[in-house]
């Protein structure tokens, strides 16, 4: 007997080992397919600063040099600019969506106001239209009643209080003890200072994760900037590494090199704010 159950015991072992290497293997060739444009692009940076009009490029440059770097720097009198603009509207957009997302994500969830449920729905149904439809009405808006195209204020304004954050924000806010504000409230204190002194300490977690994800959009979006600027000087750097590509030839090497640099403050904020980031995912997911 004893026999019996110490070999269905290593029979269980062995199946325990197999399942984990087949795991283990899957997981390492997501995650080769999901690395290898990252790779392709940093290694693509350090080729020659030459026009290329072939599409059959080899993984490795033929020669490895810094050429590509200084030719993106020497490319256009604006290259550092278009960097610092997308910090910039990148930057204004997260700190609107930090203070104006959460603001409303507080009134939605721990203030009753009439037409609060109305207004949250409104807010659903905006995180169900396609980001596409909204542009030709926005770019109305922007460019041919106000007059703001190529400004800064056109760049920012679209993006300072998304639906989503909102949303994220409610649900999140949502989860904090209402016998906690309704302490502060007995003591004196206002809606604003409750959210500044009391909400928004315990909530560096929902924060960050909004952080992180809204950087991230503003800084990759080029649909929007490519349709509301046309002067160089105003160019985000995405919209700014469309110039490389001419008709007949690319600078290929060049435009990866601007590429590997605009990729760098994602990878910044995203490694300097993990930790909230990881505690984020799993917002809302237990209860009790």
């Amino acid at each position: 007997m004893s026999t019996g159950l110490y070999s269905l015991h290593i029979n269980n072992k062995k199946k325990l080992y197999a399942r984990n290497i087949i795991i283990a293997a899957f997981l390492i060739a997501f995650a080769v397919i999901s690395l290898f444009p990252i790779f392709y692009m940093v290694t693509s940076s350090f080729g020659p600063a030459v026009d290329s009009a072939s599409a059959a490029r080899s993984i490795f440059p033929s020669s490895w040099s810094l050429d590509s770097f200084k030719a993106y720097f020497d490319f256009s009198e604006y290259s550092i600019r278009w960097i610092l603009n997308s910090i910039l509207v990148s930057g204004c957009t997260v700190l609107g969506n930090v203070i104006f997302a959460s603001m409303a994500g507080y009134a939605f969830a721990k203030i009753n106001f009439k037409g609060r449920n109305f207004l949250f729905f409104s807010v659903l149904v905006a995180m169900m239209i396609p980001y596409q439809v909204t542009q030709v009405p926005l770019y109305i808006l922007i460019v041919n009643k106000f007059h703001m195209s190529n400004s800064y204020l056109s760049l920012i304004l679209p993006g300072l209080a998304t639906s989503y954050n909102i949303f994220l924000a409610k649900q999140f806010f949502t989860s904090i003890h209402t016998s906690l504000l309704e302490s502060a409230k007995i003591e004196g204190a206002n809606q604003l200072h409750i959210f500044a002194r009391i909400v928004l300490p315990i909530s560096k977690t929902i924060l960050s994760v909004m952080a992180i994800n809204t950087f991230l959009s503003s800084w990759n979006t080029f649909f929007w900037p490519f349709l509301v600027t046309n002067k160089e000087a105003m160019y985000t750097v995405q919209v700014g590494l469309k110039t490389f590509k001419f008709a007949n030839s690319t600078l290929f090497s060049p435009m990866m090199a601007g590429a590997t640099i605009s990729a760098l403050p994602m990878f910044v904020l995203f490694f300097a704010l993990q930790k909230y980031f990881l505690e984020g995912v799993t917002v809302g997911a237990v209860k009790g």
